[in-house]
């Protein structure tokens, strides 16, 4: 099972990025609920990329972000520097045992039984 990065939706969307679209075709991928606020909440998404993300979304059941993903959150901030919507990714993936799947890798790297994986690679 595959967590995708906020950042892989937004290539997978793009026209450019088709092997991206090959990648996480036909596999088990789910996404976190702050991946949906990340996307769908930029403020200068267009119209057409607000489409294409809510049909995305339809088709896809987000990760709640529970207590216990919210206190994993919280013991990684602790231990290093780290955006809100990073931490809950990571933490959603440990929680629910799921590989990572995103291009920036070094953002968690250092995190100790997070599987990773980078489509760019």
């Amino acid at each position: 099972m595959m967590l995708l990065d906020s950042n892989i939706i937004i290539y997978a969307h793009q026209s450019d990025y088709q092997h991206i679209r090959d990648f996480i075709r036909n596999k088990s991928i789910h996404v976190s609920a702050i991946s949906y606020l990340e996307t769908l909440g930029y403020h200068r998404i267009s119209p057409q990329e607000k489409l294409a993300l809510q049909s995305f979304f339809a088709m896809i059941t987000p990760l709640p972000i529970s207590h216990l993903v919210i206190q994993k959150a919280t013991e990684l901030r602790q231990q290093k520097k780290l955006s809100v919507g990073d931490a809950v990714i990571a933490a959603t993936a440990l929680i629910y045992n799921e590989t990572l799947v995103t291009r920036n890798v070094v953002d968690f790297d250092w995190i100790t039984g997070l599987e990773l994986t980078n489509p760019f690679e």
